[in-house]
């Protein structure tokens, strides 16, 4: 036995030298600034920022104004170091290299005093080889620039002509010329978020010794063709041997029964492999599906190269099979074309939200972070998220956990809301950008379009930079060189599987058709639009557009008080406070909410300056989910009808998801992970079976809308409920009827007059209706109100009082709430405590209802009795 363990370690030891060697650099180094007066530790990955508040030199840059007050931190000039000693015999090694996943951005980088590299993309992943420079005992110096003062440089280098805009609006207190720089753009400001451009290693660092040869990626493509599933593998090597290296690839998928040996000869220097694996046809492949419409079923692949020298490099990875296609077809009855995405054949209702960065601190951004949002996601009843452009292409969990998850994908390259530069320094490391990331990210089958950018194409064309009329051949020229002759070449060449879309919005074939830009990129007729509208009446439908695809909608509303006040003091909790004031970057946003919350709504009113604060915030989110839920159920109920040519929507992406900070913003869930009134409202506009009411001309209408994969045969049930009344005054239930699987229908229809008859002592402004549907007598799906009229007219609405019984059950909690009267949006709280509701925000017109409660840390009975608050509408009155 002895004998066998000293020849295995033996074997183990010459692969080791035959092999690879990995050293991370992660952990310790240290941090100066330029003058050298502020030395510190600090913790790679990681930033300056985050450095120096675990040192405790700045507070919580988050707090209050320290966005202003540490604007310094990203003027300086920071520099990195670390001391090293090899852990491994280098003479026994050929070629070693340094290497950055991440590094945050425009740096010179020196070893044992050596220039080796320099960089200047925060989206790249760069090798250096430091083969001849590297020694026992090293010290690495990493020299950063300051983003903002490069870029600043970058734009002043441009002299030929401006690059707008050169500043983000004052309202945003942000930094000038993010355009010139491939840095999160963002980082420099936006309307939802502040301005802290980092410096910093932001991913893995590491040193990779190797003989003969080493693996430099692998990535891979399931392909279907002809009723056949295939595997397209490419991997590229660095053979640093004179002669060239001989082998195999055997490459096993055990529950497909496939499994290839194929023969290899790699060539010296860089040296590419392509592989096609046929899947056995006798083994039934399982599709991905996105959330709701099927199993996320992957398969685990093996992939081994033996290679002469008795080098095996073994890779591992999770393989999923679908197809996606973005159709763009001629519709009956319309001018324009359609636009909508097939998933393994079958049309795809995209409904979800889109996605900015977590936190302004990657370093911030945990696993548990990620999951917690993501799983929100799901929860929500939402199958996509668009990664907007501009922040980053996220990490490798991200994808991996929307995979596992079911979340489909709307990847944008990271350019957003500018024009760029196309000069050849900015070109070339835009192409290794773009490279890496589709060589990075294809394999995975949550992602189901690239994106060229973010509304750029609607900047340039709806001239939102006063661009004078005769320059613009020259603006088009570099858009078109930018992302169709670049970035759209990168991804047909790159990855076959999936669509490029240049903009976001685009016309899409249409403004391919006119030469990549089209004069209207909103027409509603062609590809997707952004839609906002902060002044017309969020409750009347047809301020909206029946689009074919709608990306990006939505409304502003103000977090929690158990989220603002972590980064804010007493004085600070005023809805005119100078913090309100500061935290709102979005020009005008405070009095827009209010005015629209005042359409239907009364405001608040108290002596009370906390309970002022307090009801304007909880009035923020209810007008915010009561107009993303008219919207929503706009595009939803419009996906199966034309009128006048519009119509055929077949996506929904409200904006935005998350928060990067705590702030006024138009997130649906709060930076921390706490739902936001909207979150919970989504998970019943987005559930699989919905009936969506309107009216239209005094006529009250249903529609039916399903992303089942069934026919059901259901009735609706329609109630007329009093605000004085916790019993419904009068019922109807129709006759059955079918609704068609991924369809919307018409299922109900009558006057307001006769519905309004039927019940005696019923008008508008003392009635509301509730719906639901059913089959078999059980109900299916959520229960759905209209409104009559606005709240602020309900005759007959009475300050509720309710009380609630807290139990537990194993992990969970349950709610027993009473009621004295009808009650609207009710929202539960219980302060810092971390954990959502199974529903939160709804109307209660009945007596009793029980809720869950899900925390999400261990949380006893006696702290949510102690923190637990409950609030209405007519409380704030």
């Amino acid at each position: 036995m002895r004998l066998h363990l000293l020849l295995l370690l033996a074997l183990f030891q010459a692969y080791r030298i035959a092999g690879l060697h990995s050293y991370s650099l992660q952990g310790s180094w240290s941090i100066r600034n330029a003058n050298g007066s502020l030395k510190l530790p600090g913790t790679v990955p990681g930033c300056v920022h985050s450095a120096l508040v675990q040192q405790g030199l700045i507070q919580d840059p988050y707090y209050r104004f320290n966005d202003l007050n540490y604007r310094w931190i990203s003027l300086d000039n920071w520099t990195y170091s670390k001391e090293f000693q090899i852990p491994f015999d280098l003479s026994k090694w050929q070629k070693v290299n340094l290497i950055f996943d991440g590094i945050d951005t425009v740096t010179k980088i020196l070893l044992n005093y050596v220039t080796i590299g320099k960089t200047d993309n925060m989206f790249n992943r760069y090798s250096f080889d430091i083969t001849n420079v590297v020694r026992d005992k090293n010290i690495i110096e990493i020299y950063f620039q300051s983003a903002v003062l490069y870029a600043a440089q970058q734009s002043k280098d441009h002299t030929g002509y401006q690059v707008p805009p050169d500043c983000p609006p004052s309202v945003q207190k942000g930094e000038c010329h993010v355009n010139f720089i491939r840095k999160e753009q963002c980082s420099f400001s936006w309307d939802w978020g502040p301005s802290f451009p980092t410096q910093g290693i932001w991913k893995d660092v590491r040193i990779e010794a190797y003989n003969i040869c080493n693996l430099n990626y692998f990535t891979f493509s399931p392909i279907y063709d002809s009723q056949e599933w295939s595997l397209e593998i490419e991997s590229s090597f660095d053979v640093v041997s004179s002669k060239s290296i001989g082998g195999q690839a055997i490459v096993a998928i055990p529950k497909l029964q496939t499994q290839q040996t194929y023969s290899l000869e790699l060539q010296p220097g860089e040296s590419t492999v392509e592989l096609l694996v046929k899947i056995n046809k006798n083994v039934s492949v399982e599709t991905w599906w996105p959330h709701g419409h099927g199993h996320q079923t992957g398969y685990n692949m093996t992939i081994l190269f033996k290679l002469d020298g008795d080098l095996n490099i073994e890779k591992s990875a999770k393989v999923y099979f679908r197809t996606v296609e973005l159709i763009e077809e001629p519709i009956k009855g319309s001018p324009g074309l359609s636009f909508y995405f097939k998933i393994n054949g079958l049309p795809i209702f995209l409904k979800g939200s889109n996605w900015i960065p977590a936190d302004a601190f990657q370093d911030r951004v945990t696993s548990d972070l990620l999951r917690l949002l993501l799983q929100s996601v799901v929860d929500a009843n939402m199958n996509t998220l668009r990664v907007w452009g501009g922040g980053i292409y996220e990490q490798d969990e991200f994808y991996e956990l929307c995979d596992q998850l079911g979340i489909m994908i709307w990847q944008d390259f990271m350019f957003a809301c500018a024009l760029y530069p196309t000069s050849q320094s900015f070109m070339d490391s835009v192409r290794e950008e773009v490279t890496y990331q589709i060589k990075r990210l294809k394999s995975h089958p949550s992602i189901i379009t690239w994106s060229g950018n973010n509304e750029n194409e609607a900047a340039l064309m709806m001239n939102w930079y006063n661009i004078n009329f005769i320059d613009y051949p020259m603006y088009i020229n570099d858009y078109v060189m930018l992302y169709v002759k670049n970035i759209r070449k990168l991804v047909l060449e790159g990855d076959k599987t999936r669509p490029f879309i240049t903009s976001s919005p685009t016309n899409g074939a249409k403004s391919i058709a006119e030469g990549w830009v089209s004069d209207n990129p909103y027409d509603t007729h062609f590809g997707d639009v952004h839609y906002y509208n902060y002044i017309g009446d969020c409750w009347n439908w047809k301020n909206f557009p029946k689009a074919r695809f709608v990306s990006e909608y939505g409304y502003q509303s103000w977090p929690s008080l158990s989220t603002l006040e972590k980064v804010s003091s007493k004085n600070d909790w005023s809805f005119g406070s100078n913090f309100s004031v500061h935290r709102q970057h979005h020009a005008h946003g405070n009095d827009e909410m209010l005015y629209q919350a005042g359409l239907h709504f009364k405001l608040p009113y108290s002596t009370d300056p906390l309970r002022m604060f307090r009801d304007t915030i909880y009035l923020t989110q209810v007008m915010q989910a009561q107009c993303v839920k008219t919207e929503t159920e706009f595009y939803l109920r419009s996906r199966s009808e034309i009128e006048n040519g519009e119509g055929h929507t077949m996506g929904a992406l409200y904006w935005q998801l998350n928060d990067i900070w705590q702030a006024p913003s138009w997130a649906s869930v709060e930076y921390g992970g706490k739902w936001k009134m909207l979150h919970y409202f989504a998970q019943h506009f987005f559930a699989p079976l919905l009936p969506v009411g309107f009216e239209d001309e005094n006529v009250f209408y249903v529609y039916g809308v399903s992303d089942l994969h069934l026919n059901y045969r259901m009735t609706l049930t329609v109630n007329i409920h009093t605000w004085s009344s916790l019993k419904p005054l009068c019922s109807h239930v129709t006759e059955h009827f079918v609704i068609k699987s991924g369809t919307a229908s018409l299922i109900y229809k009558e006057s307001v007059s006769s519905l309004l008859s039927r019940c005696m002592k019923c008008t508008r402004k003392s009635c509301l209706i509730s719906f639901y549907l059913s089959t078999n007598s059980k109900p299916l799906g959520p229960t759905n109100y209209h409104f009559l009229s606005s709240p602020k007219e309900a005759v007959g609405l009475q300050k509720a009082h309710i009380t609630a019984l807290i139990s537990q059950q194993d992990d969970t909690f349950v709610f027993e709430l009473e009621t004295s009267a009808v009650a609207l949006f009710v929202w539960l709280d219980v302060g810092r405590i971390p954990g959502r509701f199974s529903d939160n925000g709804f109307l209660m017109t009945e007596k009793t209802r029980a809720i869950l409660f899900y925390p999400w840390k261990p949380t006893s009975k006696s702290e949510l009795e102690q923190s637990f608050h409950v609030t209405s509408l007519a409380d704030i009155y």
